[in-house]
C-alpha cells in the first residue's frame, strides 16, 4: 500500500478532534500513538464476537480466541524477522519485557559483574538493572553522550571489558532521537562473548527492524507506540538464550508439571507467560502491525525526517530555543528548552493551541542530568502528522515563548 497522509489521519478517529478550539495537533507519540480503527476494530470484535481464554480450551471460543493470539506472535515474529514465533514473548509493556531479561539473567550474576548501559536510556533500562547492583553487587558502567548527542563508542570500546555480562543499550532514543550503531554494538560485544539486549520501544515505530540480521540476543518493544494498545509489549530472545533463562513468573500456563514436591517448566515462550495473558491486547498490537506492514515504511520515515527538517528550519535563528540532540541520521523527535520559561509551562501554553507535546525528565533523568537541564519539552512526530501541524506547532511555540520574553 502507497503512503499519504491524509489518507492515513481519516484513519484515526482521535485526530478529527479539537482542543481548546483549535485542530488536535498531536505531538506526543514518542509517549504514546494514537490508534487506527483497524486496531479499535479489531479489540472490538475480538470483544463482541470470540471471546475466551487461551490455550487451555476446547470449545470453539477457546479455540478462536488462541488462533487469534497465536496469529499476533506470528506477526510479531514476522515484523522483526525472528527466526521462530518461539522466540517472541508477550509481555505487558516494554519495560516489563527488560524487567524480564533482568531478572532472570540475572540470577547468574555475581558482585563484580558488570552490565554496559548508556547515559541516554530509559528508566526502563535502567532500573531493573539497578536492582541488581543493589541485590548481588553488580556493577553498574554507563557509555557516555557527546554534546550533539551521539554515544562516544571510544569510551563504549573502554568500557567493554572481561566483567561485561551484558550490553544493554536504546536503538533509538526517546529525548534524543539517537540512532546508535547497534550493529557495531552487537559485533563488538559477541566478540568478547557478551549478550546484547536493545530496547527497540522506539526504534520499532520508525524503521524496519531485523533482529536475526543484526544477530542481537533480545530486543524489546511496546505496543503502545506502535499504534497498538497499552498493556502489551514484545521480547524477542534468541532461542538458545531463553532456553537458558528460568521462570520470571510462576503460575498457570508456564509450567510441565506441578506437584508437591516438584515443579517442571515449559518451553519458551510460554515459560514466561505466566498466568493468562494480555489477549485482546495482543490481538490488538497484531492488527496494528498487520496495518503498519501494509503501509510503505521507506515513505514513512521520509515524510517524518521532512516534518523534522521543516519544523526545524522554520525555527532557525531563535536565539531563544535550545534543543537537545542534534546527531546526524537523528529521528523526528525534538528535546527543547526556551530561554526563561519552564517546560511544563511552555507545554501547557502550547496546550491552548491544541498542541500536545511532553514535557518533564521523559524518564531520562540521567540524560537530563548529561545537558545540565532538570527538564525539556519534547515534539514528536508520526506517519498521520502533516506539514501544516509542524507549522501550527512552531506558530504556537513563538506565541509561547513571548510569555517570557
Amino acid at each position: 500500500m502507497s503512503f499519504d497522509p491524509e489518507t492515513i489521519r481519516d484513519q484515526f478517529p482521535i485526530l478529527s478532534r479539537q482542543v481548546n478550539g483549535y485542530p488536535l495537533v498531536y505531538l506526543d507519540n514518542a509517549a504514546s500513538a494514537q490508534k487506527p480503527r483497524a486496531v479499535i476494530q479489531a479489540m472490538t470484535a475480538a470483544m463482541e464476537g470470540s471471546y475466551a481464554n487461551v490455550h487451555r480450551g476446547l470449545h470453539t471460543l477457546a479455540n478462536e480466541t488462541t488462533e487469534a493470539y497465536e496469529k499476533a506472535r506470528e506477526s510479531a515474529r514476522g515484523l522483526i524477522n525472528a527466526p521462530s514465533a518461539n522466540e517472541i514473548i508477550f509481555t505487558k509493556g516494554g519495560t516489563e519485557a527488560i524487567n524480564l531479561v533482568a531478572a532472570s539473567f540475572g540470577l547468574d550474576l555475581h558482585t563484580g559483574d558488570e552490565i554496559l548501559l548508556s547515559e541516554m536510556e530509559h528508566h526502563a533500562n535502567i532500573v531493573p538493572w539497578h536492582f541488581l547492583r543493589e541485590r548481588k553487587g553488580v556493577v553498574l558502567k554507563f557509555v557516555p553522550v557527546t554534546d550533539d548527542g551521539r554515544l562516544d563508542m571510544d569510551a563504549f570500546y573502554a568500557l567493554l571489558g572481561p566483567k561485561t555480562r551484558m550490553v544493554a543499550i536504546t536503538h533509538m532514543s526517546n529525548v534524543l532521537g539517537t540512532v546508535n550503531p547497534v550493529a557495531e554494538i552487537i559485533a563488538a560485544a559477541h566478540a568478547m562473548g557478551v549478550p546484547v539486549l536493545l530496547d527497540g520501544c522506539q526504534a520499532i515505530v520508525h524503521q524496519s527492524v531485523d533482529v536475526a540480521a543484526l544477530d542481537v540476543d533480545f530486543y524489546a518493544f511496546s505496543g503502545h507506540k506502535l499504534y497498538g494498545p497499552t498493556g502489551i509489549g514484545v521480547l524477542y530472545g534468541k532461542a538458545e538464550r531463553l532456553a537458558a533463562l528460568p521462570p520470571y513468573q510462576g503460575g498457570g500456563e508456564m509450567i510441565g508439571h506441578v506437584m508437591l514436591d516438584d515443579i517442571t517448566y515449559g518451553e519458551p515462550p510460554h515459560r514466561f507467560e505466566a498466568g493468562t495473558p494480555p489477549i485482546l491486547e495482543a490481538i490488538g498490537l497484531g492488527a496494528a502491525i498487520d496495518w503498519l506492514s501494509e503501509l510503505d515504511r521507506p515513505a514513512i520515515a521520509v515524510h517524518e525526517h521532512a516534518l523534522y527538517a521543516h519544523m526545524r528550519t522554520r525555527l532557525n535563528g531563535a536565539n531563544w530555543l535550545t534543543e537537545i540532540g542534534t546527531a546526524p541520521g537523528k529521528g523526528a523527535i525534538f528535546s527543547f528548552n526556551v530561554e526563561g520559561a519552564h517546560a511544563h509551562d511552555i507545554a501547557q501554553l502550547l496546550d491552548r493551541y491544541g498542541v500536545a507535546v511532553r514535557a518533564g525528565t521523559h524518564c531520562a533523568e540521567p540524560l537530563m542530568r548529561r545537558f545540565g537541564v532538570t527538564a525539556s519539552a519534547r515534539a514528536s512526530f508520526a506517519l498521520y502528522n502533516t506539514i501544516k501541524e509542524a507549522d501550527a506547532f512552531v506558530d504556537a511555540l513563538e506565541k509561547a515563548q513571548t510569555f517570557f520574553t
